[in-house]
């Protein structure tokens, strides 16, 4: 019986991994000299001294990020340098490429030297030597530069979450990647609040007596005309930022054992407690003042509590259970799942702001003035989000069933499972090569986002489908036959 059952698991084997036409098949110097010629391409023909951006025109004339950049211009927010840097990281750990792994170290290399004094990274990096003096980059920077780490959109987080893992592939040798880890890692501990929370964006850290700990709350009142303040300096979760640094934090303490990085998670798991606001609306606000009010952050985003961030928070709060052990994280989910769910717009919707108090979901028209209706949206930003409750409401089951997670050593890289060719892995391979020009550039249809209306690309190179092809050509090299 167990023969035949091995005979059987051989076969379909063997079907699945012949099932392309003989015109079809690919061999494995065909693979790797395409990744190669891939590699080579996107690193020493389109990056800027190993940093990426988001888009290009297919010829290179025109690049952009979240905005129009110049040839020496990189972009540290996904998808730019560490979404690159980690694709060609992974690819090289799969298949022990070292193109691969080279590329990943100049990537790496490019992060450390758009490093801040403040610690992080802003969204760009510039090579040029006369844009570069206008920061104050840790390494050959000026010091008197703009200096203003971001964790906006996953920016500082991404960057330093990519070096954390070159480092750890590299076997912690690589001085100049180990140093950037850990000044970054002390730094964001510094800029931390003495309550627990991160700003958006910091350029130097905060003083602890002038920041009391308080619960959030609501305020006596709030004006419904946009103030035009500094909103980055507040208590943030927009854009999930803290939960991206209470990730970050945590992988720090298992791949480094480093205490204060988890101690730091808690922290702000801390202050996930005093954000949530009292009945009747006990989720959390986009980001809070010093008084720990919900407060105003651009004009289209009022001081209120949020359906969006609000899933995000609770996830984070079951995370932390999972990793710390703490209750008190998993107890605050069941009370702000029930308003939430209340206060559902439509099946499956919620209002990304509701009013303080009356918990009206809150609009704004083309022209940035503050209603209650949604007939005259502006198109940039997501007014209603998705509800996604069910999925906080299973993971909190899940949590709450199993208990705390078992403490995780990350500080040597984990042994990887064999994969065995099949067909998909063979044909996106395939796909790969097919789709590749002569420079080894993948070249696609699509148009710049930031070039304006009458930009004439109609074909663009993009990081995404680097990653996602470099990424097929690797898992067929390593692929058991």
């Amino acid at each position: 019986m167990i023969r035949r059952r091995l005979i059987t698991v051989m076969t379909v084997g063997l079907v699945m991994a012949t099932s392309l036409p003989a015109a079809e098949r690919i061999t494995r110097d065909q693979a790797r000299v395409a990744l190669r010629k891939a590699v080579g391409f996107f690193r020493n023909t389109v990056s800027a001294d190993g940093g990426y951006l988001w888009r290009y025109s297919h010829d290179l004339a025109r690049r952009e990020g979240e905005g129009r950049a110049n040839r020496g211009t990189s972009w540290v927010q996904p998808s730019g340098t560490p979404t690159v840097g980690e694709g060609l990281l992974e690819a090289w750990l799969t298949c022990g490429e070292t193109v691969l792994r080279d590329a990943a170290v100049h990537a790496g290399h490019h992060l450390a030297g758009g490093q801040l004094l403040s610690g992080g990274w802003d969204y760009r990096i510039e090579t040029d030597p006369a844009l570069r003096k206008a920061y104050a980059y840790r390494l050959g920077g000026n010091p008197r530069g703009r200096n203003r780490t971001t964790l906006d959109d996953n920016t500082t987080q991404s960057a330093l979450r990519f070096l954390m893992h070159l480092d750890r592939a590299l076997d912690y040798r690589d001085a100049t990647i180990h140093s950037a880890v850990e000044f970054s890692l002390a730094s964001l501990i510094k800029a931390q609040f003495p309550n627990g929370a991160w700003s958006q964006r910091y350029s130097e850290f905060p003083d602890p007596a002038k920041f009391p700990v308080r619960k959030a709350g609501y305020p006596r009142s709030w004006s419904r005309v946009f103030p035009k303040k500094r909103y980055y300096t507040f208590y943030t979760f927009n854009d999930n930022s803290i939960a991206d640094v209470v990730r970050t934090m945590i992988e720090a303490s298992e791949i480094y054992g480093n205490r204060r990085c988890r101690a730091a998670a808690e922290k702000a798991g801390d202050f996930i407690l005093l954000a949530q606001m009292p009945d009747p609306q006990p989720a959390w606000a986009q980001q809070y003042d010093l008084e720990m009010h919900p407060a105003w952050a651009r004009k289209f985003e009022p001081p209120s509590v949020t359906g969006g961030e609000s899933q995000g928070v609770m996830h984070t709060l079951i995370f932390l259970y999972l990793k710390t052990g703490r209750q008190e994280f998993l107890d605050a989910v069941p009370r702000a799942l029930e308003y939430l769910r209340k206060s559902e717009i439509g099946p499956g919707k919620l209002a990304r702001f509701y009013e303080l108090k009356t918990n009206r979901p809150l609009y704004f028209t083309r022209q940035y003035k503050l209603v209650y209706t949604d007939d005259d949206l502006p198109t940039h930003y997501g007014f209603q989000v998705n509800s996604n409750l069910n999925a906080v409401e299973a993971a909190w089951r899940r949590a709450k069933q199993s208990g705390p997670a078992k403490p995780v050593d990350r500080k040597a890289l984990p042994p990887r499972k064999k994969t065995r060719l099949t067909a998909t892995i063979e044909g996106r391979a395939l796909a790969a090569i097919k789709a590749m020009d002569g420079r080894g550039a993948w070249v696609e249809q699509g148009k710049l986002k930031y070039h304006g209306d009458d930009d004439p690309t109609t074909k663009i190179i993009t990081t995404t489908t680097f990653v996602r092809h470099v990424t097929a050509l690797a898992v067929y090299l390593a692929a058991d036959r």
